[in-house]
Formats: C-alpha cells, sequence, structure tokens
C-alpha cells in the first residue's frame, strides 16, 4: 500500500493542510472496519431475525413483502449492489428505489394491498429526502415496515421510526461514519451489512467469504493505490464505467466518487457493459479511459469479453483497463491495456466493496492531482456531506 501509506504518514499538520485528513484513511481501514459490521450483525442476529419473520419475509411465498431497497446518491447504489442477493437469499420481490424518486412520487411505487419492507440505506440518516419519505410513509402508508441501517445513533431517520411497531435500526460503528465528504467507508459497510441481512438465515454460510473479501482487499487496495495515481497524473479527463449485474452498481458509485472528488474537473459516465453498445459508445474518443468491472459469471462474461474485444479493435479509448478476478486474466488481458487483478475466489453477489476501492482511490487521486482536497472537494459549497435543506412540498 506504498503509495496510500504515504499520505497516510504525513504528519498531522501536512493531511489537514491539504485536506487528506480524513479520506485516505478511510479507504484504507475498509477490510478492517468489514469483520467488525459482521459482528454487530452477529451479536444482533436474533433480534433482526424475529423483526423478519414479524414483517413476514419467512412467509409463504405468495404472502412475502416487497423488499425495497431506499437511499439517495451513493446510498442507492448500496440498493443497487444488494437487490439481487435479497432476491435470491429471500425469495421476495426487491428492487433498488432511489429516495429522490420516492419523494415526489411515491403513491406511484406503492401498491394497495400488498406487504412492503423498506430498507433506508443512510450515512447520515439525515437527508432530507430519506426523512420526508419515511415521514410521508408513516402518515399515509402505516402498515410498511421499516428497518433502518445508518452510521448515525442520533439520525432523524431512526428517530422517526422509533415509535413504529414494524420497524427495527441498525447502526453501524462510529468509525464508518465518515467524516469526508465522499462515502467510502460507510458506502462498503452498509453493502457489507446488508450481505449479512441477506444471509440472516445461513449466516455461516457467508462468514468464509466475507473473509475471502477481507483478504483480497488488502492486496487490492495496494495494488489499486498504485494504478489510480497512475492514471490520475496523465492528461486524460474522461472517464467511462462500466458494468453488469451488481458490478453495474460499482460502475455507477465510482463514477460518482471520481466526479465528486475532482469537483467535476473529470467527467464521468457510468453504462451497463450491454447498454454501452446503444449509443453511449459514440461518447468514447482519444481522451477516455474506459474501466471495465468484469463479470466472472460464466454467463455475462463472454458478452463482456466480446465487447472489450470490439472497443479494442475499434481503438476508441485512451486505455482499456478491465477490473476482474484473478482467474478471468488469462482469457481478457490479451485484449485490454491493464488487467486490475482481484486475487480471490467469490461471486459477483459479494464483489461491490472490494471493486468499489478502485473507483475510491481514483478519486482521491485525481483530486489530489488537481491540486483539491479530497476531504472537502467542493469549496464553493455545491456540494455538502448531507444534502441541504429543500422545500418539501405535500
Amino acid at each position: 500500500m506504498c503509495a496510500l501509506l504515504n499520505l497516510l504518514d504525513l504528519s498531522i499538520t501536512e493531511q489537514e493542510t491539504r485536506g487528506l485528513l480524513f479520506t485516505p484513511r478511510e479507504i484504507a481501514q475498509q477490510p478492517h472496519t468489514w469483520q467488525k459490521t459482521a459482528l454487530l450483525f452477529e451479536e444482533t442476529q436474533e433480534q433482526i431475525r424475529s423483526f423478519l419473520v414479524n414483517v413476514g419475509v419467512t412467509s409463504a411465498l405468495e404472502m412475502r413483502p416487497v423488499v425495497m431497497l431506499v437511499g439517495a446518491g451513493t446510498s442507492d447504489y448500496i440498493g443497487e449492489s444488494l437487490a439481487l442477493l435479497f432476491r435470491q437469499r429471500w425469495g421476495c420481490e426487491a428492487s433498488a428505489v432511489a429516495s429522490t424518486d420516492l419523494l415526489p412520487s411515491m403513491a406511484e411505487y406503492i401498491v394497495p394491498g400488498r406487504r412492503y419492507l423498506w430498507i433506508s440505506f443512510s450515512r447520515s440518516g439525515d437527508s432530507p429526502e430519506g426523512v420526508n419519505v419515511i415521514e410521508q410513509a408513516l402518515e399515509v402508508y402505516p402498515d410498511i415496515s421499516h428497518l433502518i441501517v445508518t452510521c448515525n445513533p442520533r439520525s432523524r431517520m431512526a428517530a422517526l421510526v422509533a415509535g413504529h411497531a414494524q420497524s427495527y435500526t441498525a447502526v453501524l460503528d462510529d468509525a464508518v461514519n465518515d467524516r469526508s465528504l465522499a462515502m467510502t467507508s460507510s458506502f462498503t459497510n452498509m453493502v457489507v451489512f446488508g450481505q449479512c441481512l441477506a444471509h440472516a438465515w445461513s449466516f455461516d454460510e457467508y462468514k468464509p467469504v466475507l473473509s475471502a473479501m477481507i483478504i483480497a482487499a488488502h492486496t487490492f487496495l495496494e495494488d489499486s493505490a498504485e494504478l489510480a495515481e497512475k492514471l490520475a497524473t496523465r492528461t486524460q479527463r474522461r472517464l467511462c464505467m462500466i458494468g453488469s449485474g451488481v458490478l453495474s452498481a460499482v460502475a455507477n458509485e465510482s463514477a460518482l466518487k471520481v466526479l465528486e472528488m475532482s469537483g467535476g474537473q473529470v467527467s464521468t459516465m457510468s453504462q451497463t457493459s450491454l447498454g454501452l453498445r446503444h449509443g453511449p459508445m459514440a461518447a468514447l474518443n482519444a481522451d477516455t479511459d474506459l474501466i471495465c468491472f468484469l463479470s466472472s459469471d460464466r454467463t455475462r462474461l463472454p458478452y463482456e469479453a466480446d465487447l472489450i474485444r470490439e472497443i479494442r479493435s475499434k481503438k476508441i479509448t485512451a486505455a482499456l483497463i478491465v477490473v476482474g478476478l484473478k482467474c478471468c486474466e488469462a482469457e481478457i488481458a490479451p485484449f485490454c491495456d491493464t488487467y486490475h487483478s482481484i486475487h480471490g475466489n467469490f461471486g459477483d453477489a459479494y464483489r461491490a466493496p472490494v471493486d468499489v476501492i478502485f473507483g475510491q482511490l481514483l478519486g482521491l487521486y485525481y483530486s489530489i492531482a488537481l491540486g483539491m482536497r479530497p476531504d472537502t472537494p467542493s469549496p464553493a459549497g455545491v456540494i455538502n456531506r448531507v444534502v441541504s435543506s429543500f422545500t418539501i412540498y405535500r
């Protein structure tokens, strides 16, 4: 982790001066904190199971609730990272629904007579959309059950549901309540907690998967810091991120991290791997680095391999970087400029916390290369750690 250690080893005074007091540490701490998050889940597992049984997750198939994973911005991408896993493990209809969509259009998402479980993710638990959609739901749809996952024990969202009969709040360790503007360790730890939830009745099965993720992430952190620092010092200022399934959420979150931490000076876009051909490929040019979060699933992989070969043959990017499991390297490396390996063996459904580290580090090093302060990359206050209050219409 030499490149990242160089930042962590700076004096506190220099870290404060350069706006590096929080972000590098919050990125670097992630593999260590995931184990603590899993332990938190394990300690409360019986209470969580009881809550989930009460809201119908183990009922007959036709009686199970529709699970809506709710959040805004990065917290919405948490839901996108988890929806397929909940669908597979719980046998429930599950989808990510942004609170930014729910706030003005809630009635269009709710089918009268259906059971719902909203799992709301929010670092602060104070975002205007998150707070107000819960307020409206409690008032208009009191039968909706709520599970809040936050990093703030004093959050408004947790306070709102405290008196609701069908509610549960999980508060993660304060160490993952990121102090920097950009969400990094809070994102991955809420995803890990979501993976634990999905395995509420098969937690022993999840433990070795998490161990493999943690081991892989330690090496990936070191390698990613070196590669991210190298890419950020080049003249290219356009990035396109692509992925399939869960990894499309990683592409979305990685693109957002670079955009946030560069103060918009690096243009980013994200697409699904197959969606790229349907128009967005026109945006690729000699100033664009394309980063593909490669699936190892043998149904998805051939499609992505074909796309990589096509882009390489058309010579329409500055660089083509593939992030993927080591087991796929020999097959794909000849068709890209850099194959950035993850040394692990776990399915796509669990990869988001590991893969997104590369996107986070890209954001960090672009911010540094552009002379910005990564902890507060929006000096004019265009964006904030918690979205500013705005008028709520009823």
